[in-house]
């Protein structure tokens, strides 16, 4: 019986995941589909339900249900544990799932092809995305900022995952914040409302915005315009799709034919 599969958010029409993980699925040969599924804030729970009825293997989670994804699992690996939230459920049977989080090196394998100059990075933002990359960062010996509208979500985020030399504060000063950063990240979803940061000059340095698509685009051709580098969260989403993929099949897929299927089908809509 072939196996279902798919990605939860709101909003999720613009999700890449169903052409990502539907290639896998076809170019390797395995019984199973990969569908976007809607599920409104507040509602990730009866979701769930509804799934453990049908034979589910698994969903990627993405805005505004990592942290419900975390608290709703039977078990969790140590990194869901530690930064409080899953991107990646796999079906244990019996109404039971685990959580798995596989946006800390999925974003680290997207980093590294970078090479920032310094180990100072701002964060923009304080959700389960952010939670993910401070964990990847100061494991990795980095500098975090944690700038959120919420100051308290900042703080809490930086007590939890940061280090002794994590600051945190208001997004009400990312320009002062940035000014000896060599990395701005930004975690926000101002970009689904069509906001963007007025940004200072960037001479060069990298701005990586982890949504991609017509959402990102705003802020990324303002970044440019002010000398930044730029990079979207494609390479990210495909190599955290790539972990996901192999937890469910024990198999790695090919990431390159991935990344290659999304320049294409983003080309189609511009």
């Amino acid at each position: 019986m072939t196996k279902l599969l798919g990605v939860i958010g709101d909003p999720i029409a613009h999700s890449l995941s169903p052409l990502i993980h539907n290639g896998w699925i076809r170019d390797m040969g395995y019984d199973a589909a990969y569908e976007a599924m809607h599920v409104p804030d507040g509602e990730f729970s009866q979701a769930l339900e509804t799934l453990s009825k049908r034979d589910i293997l698994g969903v990627n989670v993405t805005l505004p249900h990592k942290a419900a994804a975390f608290l709703a699992a039977y078990e969790a690996s140590e990194a869901a544990k530690t930064i409080g939230a899953a991107n990646t459920l796999t079906y244990l049977g019996n109404r039971s799932w685990r959580a798995d989080n596989t946006d800390a090196p999925g974003f680290l394998s997207a980093l590294d092809r970078q090479n920032p100059d310094t180990d100072e990075v701002v964060i923009l933002g304080a959700g389960g995305s952010a939670a993910a990359i401070v964990y990847a960062l100061t494991k990795s010996s980095y500098q975090v900022t944690i700038l959120n509208r919420t100051v308290e979500k900042a703080q809490a985020l930086a007590a939890a995952l940061g280090d002794s030399s994590t600051v945190y504060g208001s997004i009400n000063q990312y320009r002062e914040c940035i000014d000896s950063a060599a990395l701005v990240i930004n975690t926000t979803s101002m970009g689904y409302q069509g906001d963007i940061l007025d940004l200072p000059a960037g001479d060069g340095r990298l701005f990586f915005d982890i949504s991609y698509g017509k959402v990102a685009a705003p802020q990324l051709t303002h970044a440019r315009d002010r000398g930044w580098q730029t990079k979207d969260g494609l390479s990210m989403l495909v190599a955290q799709a790539a972990v996901s993929f192999e937890i469910w099949f024990g198999e790695a897929p090919d990431r390159a034919a991935a990344l290659e299927r999304c320049q294409w089908a983003m080309k189609a809509v511009s």
